[in-house]
């Protein structure tokens, strides 16, 4: 199995191209790198080990009980939730209760998810994954024809001034038409948004809507006193269920067999969705951040200015100004990119370069 993570570890490897922000690397590469880690981790338990062990009937083999509960279900019973363990129930949730099929069956919450929380976790990664295959496809490669080896910086003074007059000739010539360039970008980033978010209720349809305050109800336990608190992932992730298997007697008459089965699964998967929830959150709140920016950056010219000016200091403000005022929002994305790439002095010249071509063209059309 360690084996299986590890060979997972290629879907980090860093480029040293960046055509995408901190933030939108968070969903198609961390996010995407945790959800196969955990998708292995229960696959191995699920179809390698033992994921239930049921109390076996004397008249039923222990593997037939097994896997009928397995296919078909466990079940709780919500009514014993707040009952003693110990003394009137064996564990939270574990009631005599009524048979399923009659006027009370609506007392018993079944856990079925479990057979596809393997499935669940590769589709949310592959959800995950597309905004950026997405921006990559769309990108296509753009940036890194463009940096032309300039992030190295170490050129024959000739080489370096001919690959920066090419740099120069093309942001200065297609001034205007990067626009959806840009456009396509923060489209990506907005798929990445409304994915979490999606699956945020995604994991709560799911889970029979217990997955929205999942983490505030952990939080909330943790603060309860001893006596007094039913920790959460018992109620959403049991350790120990019912299971009811019905068949027919030596007479023909219909026999119900009663068991108790233990879900060791479920140690892993409720730590594994405690974390989730908690990450999701987190990547919704880093993203969102991120778009209103982007919103101010859409609608205040002035601010792009601003921004080279904070990420890149070593270039002159009154040069950024001269290009960012000339060019589009296209343009101003993509002189940022390229800024992210490029050596810092080389893009110190570039934007100098591009400053002086744009008064030069202002004084000849005066």
């Amino acid at each position: 199995m360690l084996d299986v993570i590890r060979s997972l570890k290629s879907l980090l490897k860093t480029s040293r191209i960046q055509i995408d922000s901190d933030v939108f690397r968070l969903h198609y590469a961390i996010t995407v790198i945790v959800l196969l880690s955990f998708t292995v981790v229960v696959s191995m338990k699920q179809f390698v080990g033992e994921p239930i062990d049921c109390m076996k009937s004397r008249e039923v083999p222990q593997s037939v009980i097994n896997t009928y509960c397995w296919i078909h279900t466990t079940f709780s019973m919500p009514s014993a939730y707040d009952k003693k363990v110990g003394k009137e129930i064996p564990y939270p949730g574990v009631d005599a209760g009524y048979l399923p099929g009659d006027s009370h069956t609506e007392e018993f919450k079944h856990h079925k998810y479990y057979q596809w929380v393997c499935f669940m976790l590769f589709f949310q990664a592959a959800l995950f994954y597309f905004p950026g295959w997405l921006w990559k496809l769309w990108e296509g490669g753009r940036i890194q024809a463009l940096m032309m080896d300039l992030d190295i910086g170490l050129f024959a003074e000739t080489e370096k001034n001919q690959k920066k007059k090419l740099l120069v000739d093309y942001l200065t010539s297609s001034s205007g038409q990067h626009d959806w360039y840009a456009v396509r970008y923060f489209f990506c980033e907005v798929l990445a948004f409304i994915n979490v978010i999606g699956q945020m209720f995604l994991m709560n349809r799911f889970f029979d809507g217990e997955f929205l305050t999942y983490g505030l109800d952990v939080i909330k336990f943790s603060e309860m006193e001893q006596a007094e608190r039913l920790d959460p992932m018992i109620r959403v992730f049991p350790l120990v269920a019912k299971c009811r298997m019905f068949k027919f007697g030596s007479s023909g008459n219909l026999e119900s067999h009663d068991a108790l089965c233990l879900l060791p699964l479920n140690i892993i998967n409720e730590k594994i969705y405690i974390f989730l929830w908690f990450w999701f959150i987190l990547l919704a709140i880093l993203t969102g951040i991120v778009l209103i920016f982007r919103i101010v950056i859409i609608a205040c010219p002035p601010v792009r200015v601003y921004l080279l000016n904070f990420r890149f200091r070593i270039v002159c403000v009154e040069h950024l100004q001269t290009v960012i005022k000339r060019g589009s929002l296209g343009d101003w994305f993509l002189i940022y990119m390229l800024g992210q790439n490029i050596d810092a002095v080389i893009f110190k010249e570039v934007i100098a370069e591009m400053a002086k071509r744009v008064t030069t063209e202002r004084k000849d059309v005066v």
